[in-house]
């Protein structure tokens, strides 16, 4: 094979290996940026409880009926805050991204309640706290039609009023997102409750 022949493979070979470093460092570049961006998100994601309401739910961690009471009355707090951010002139600017806010702090909320609903499910309780867990259920239940008026509410209002049916784009998802999880909190609260009876009566 003429000498310029091998020279020209030579140097063929050799860009295709710098083409394959530069794209094996590309993907390792993009693999860490991801990861880092991943770990940023997670680091910026909200605590859905203020530090005071954090403090007021250690206090009652082994009481099931306070701590579940506690949560119900700080989710419900996150529904009262969007009907004052909609009924208020002065808290037009920026509106909607404040109700999605809101509303996801109170899916989170209630994915809180499902995961002490699951711990005392599973605990073994004393008669008195399995007694305090029955009144929390109930509570839970409770709770859930009212949110469950209000969520409605507030999606019909995303229909029929023009204000809120401009905002409606900011927080829609996160809307749907806060019904689907009042539904299964509802149901995992009956669910329990309706087996408490069944023991009962056994």
């Amino acid at each position: 094979m003429p000498q310029d022949a091998i020279l020209y493979i030579e140097l063929l070979w050799s860009a295709h290996e710098r083409e394959k470093e530069a794209m094996k460092s590309t993907g390792i570049f993009l693999t860490v940026f991801l990861l880092s961006s991943a770990v940023a998100s997670a680091g910026r994601r909200r605590d859905p409880l203020t530090p005071a309401e954090a403090e007021q739910l250690r206090a009652v961690a082994d009481q099931p009926y306070k701590r579940l009471n506690l949560y119900v009355k700080f989710t419900k707090a996150r529904l009262d805050s969007i009907d004052r951010l909609r009924s208020d002139p002065k808290s037009a600017e920026g509106r909607g991204h404040k109700i999605h806010d809101l509303l996801e702090d109170f899916t989170a909320l209630l994915d809180e309640i499902n995961d002490n609903l699951d711990q005392y499910e599973g605990s073994p309780l004393t008669k008195g706290d399995r007694e305090d867990f029955r009144k929390g259920l109930k509570e839970v239940i409770t709770a859930a039609e009212q949110f469950g008026l209000r969520l409605k509410a507030l999606k019909s209002a995303t229909e029929t009023d023009l204000q809120t049916k401009t905002e409606a784009p900011d927080f829609q998802y996160a809307l749907e997102d806060a019904q689907e999880a009042l539904r299964s909190s509802a149901d995992m609260a009956k669910e329990y409750f309706g087996e408490k009876d069944s023991n009962q009566k056994k």
